[in-house]
């Protein structure tokens, strides 16, 4: 019988091999506690830059030009880039902004503003739905100038609010309604001058919200991780690292670092001690490709596990992730008003407007082989409704030189799709004419596919889905890392689902268990028969000398 293992190919173990393999790796499944001396990976991550002050030249509340009144964002847009004047080009270039791609070969245009669906929000027509444009860095919704102060501010702001109030007020024109117009427009001045590299929080007022709400879509990024601790994060903690995401998520010319669509996050594994140039987005840019200490096994997963599947046991460990959402189930009122029902976490379990949707904390990933790369579906593309689609899947397997068995969150549901073209279909959700208002579907449907310039049958029905997202935040200490035993064992692993290769401690092959048992057994018997033996002419020779 043969067996595949991902390290040495085909091949047909004997149980003198097996046992010589297993006693020689035995002592590699134990945790790495006894090691000889600190793990060379660490030196590189703990270089911490001290953010306060180190980059920073300019006291922004020096500026006349800053201390003019604003009323509107454009107004602060304009004394940014009368000294920035090419953030405006640079920033106007990124995906941040244009919420797209490059078309593929196929014409294709990926991204939220492009032609991409997904299973949680659903809603993806060309950015028409102004509720998706609340994540959008331009002000009041708008894709005309930008607003810097989304990213650079160290003051929090409701900023549509804000000037909606200050002229309000202003029109008034009476005492006390001047007095707070003047309230308003020393905090909008405060925001404006209080210029920071972009922290946790300013990243996280988006990327911590993606998909309707906290936690709803990645399940490793949530409010929980603008003040972690470091049972939370080891690198972004307070009592820990203390990074802000830009540490890893480097910049130029306002194009960060990060997984944009197929694109892979990294497209190399280069560590800084190899280059100290390379983009700091993978775990090796600090860590290198042996991040545990010399002579440790663990060293040897690093070419077909990533980090982030040992060292991050779970996701949603503060706040909890949204894992299911059936859309089918929207439009249910009770005496004819819109209805709430709320889970053990007091999150949503049901609303009329979004339907049934499931919450989970501290969720064990699933692994699958992992490349860099996912592909994700768009409206143009057809789907087979016989079976679960899969709006976005990982590309690579086990035989790809650059995949590793990575950790993701599957979000799981039902979304609608197009009977008669088999074709998802993205609805127009918010505004008057949404379904949000009207809750009438086929119009809906009718609007949003529109926005694409694609047909729409008239005919609709949902089909469940799945859509995965790489879980690389949310790193645990080294205590609360994956035990071995965890994967390295007969039934219920953490890697059950991967097979096709030989892992020790998982996989077996039967008739070499048998042959090894009997080996061991008659060893055994063959040592006790000897020494009876022995132990049977010992005694006759004693009687015969007597």
């Amino acid at each position: 019988m043969k067996a595949h293992n991902a390290y040495f190919g085909t091949f047909r173990p004997g149980p003198s091999l097996l046992l010589l393999f297993f006693l020689l790796t035995v002592p590699a499944f134990q945790a790495p506690a006894a090691t000889e001396g600190a793990p060379p990976g660490n030196q590189p991550a703990r270089q911490k830059v001290d953010q306060a002050g180190a980059w920073i030249t300019a006291d922004h509340s020096r500026y006349e030009i800053l201390r003019q009144t604003f009323t509107t964002g454009a107004d602060i847009s304009r004394a940014c880039l009368s000294c920035h004047n090419e953030a405006d080009a640079q920033f106007k270039e990124t995906i941040h902004w244009t919420w797209k791609t490059d078309p593929d070969e196929t014409g294709k245009v990926m991204g939220k503003a492009g032609d991409s669906v997904n299973n949680f929000c659903i809603s993806a027509n060309r950015m028409q739905d102004r509720q998706c444009l609340s994540c959008h860095p331009g002000w009041n919704k708008e894709a005309t100038d930008i607003n810097c102060l989304v990213c650079h501010s160290g003051k929090t702001i409701k900023w549509e609010e804000a000037f909606e109030d200050y002229n309000a007020f202003v029109r008034e024109g009476d005492a006390e309604s001047l007095d707070m117009a003047d309230e308003i427009q020393s905090d909008i001045r405060s925001a404006v001058t209080r210029i920071v590299l972009p922290g946790r929080s300013n990243c996280g007022s988006c990327h911590f919200f993606g998909g309707g709400g906290d936690g709803v879509k990645h399940g490793d990024l949530d409010s929980s991780l603008t003040t972690p601790d470091k049972a939370l994060d080891v690198h972004m903690a307070a009592d820990g690292q203390d990074f802000t995401c830009t540490r890893c998520h480097t910049t130029v010319q306002h194009h960060i670092a990060g997984r944009v669509y197929t694109r892979p996050a990294a497209d190399s594994r280069q560590s800084l001690i190899e280059n100290d140039l390379v983009s700091k987005i993978t775990c090796e840019s600090c860590h290198s490709s042996t991040p545990h200490a010399a002579g440790s096994k663990i060293n040897d997963h690093t070419d077909k596990v990533a980090c982030q599947s040992c060292h991050i046991p779970e996701f949603a460990r503060v706040n909890p992730t949204k894992m299911w959402w059936d859309w089918s189930k929207a439009g249910r009122k009770e005496d004819g008003k819109e209805c709430t029902i709320k889970d053990e976490f007091g999150k949503d379990s049901y609303l009329t407007k979004k339907g049934e949707m499931r919450w989970a904390k501290n969720v064990r990933p699933e692994y699958f082989w992992y490349n860099g790369s996912i592909q994700t579906m768009t409206v143009r593309d057809t789907i087979d409704p016989a079976s679960i689609v899969p709006v976005s899947r990982q590309l690579g397997d086990r035989n790809d030189p650059r995949a590793r068995i990575y950790p993701f969150k599957v979000h799981r549901g039902k979304q609608p799709y197009d009977t008669a073209d088999n074709r998802l279909l993205a609805p127009l959700l918010s505004g008057e004419e949404g379904y949000w208002t009207t809750y009438d579907w086929d119009d809906a449907f009718k609007k949003g596919m529109n926005a694409f310039d694609l047909p729409y049958s008239g005919k609709f029905d949902f089909v469940e889905t799945t859509y995965v997202f790489p879980i690389t935040h949310m790193v645990a200490p080294e205590e609360k890392a994956v035990a071995c035993r965890e994967c390295h064992v007969h039934e219920s692993g953490r890697l059950a689902a991967l097979t096709g290769f030989y892992m020790p401690g998982r996989d077996q092959v039967r008739l070499v268990n048998l042959f090894g048992w009997l080996a061991v057994v008659g060893s055994l018997a063959g040592v006790g028969l000897h020494g009876l033996g022995r132990f049977v002419a010992s005694r006759r020779k004693e009687g015969k000398k007597s």
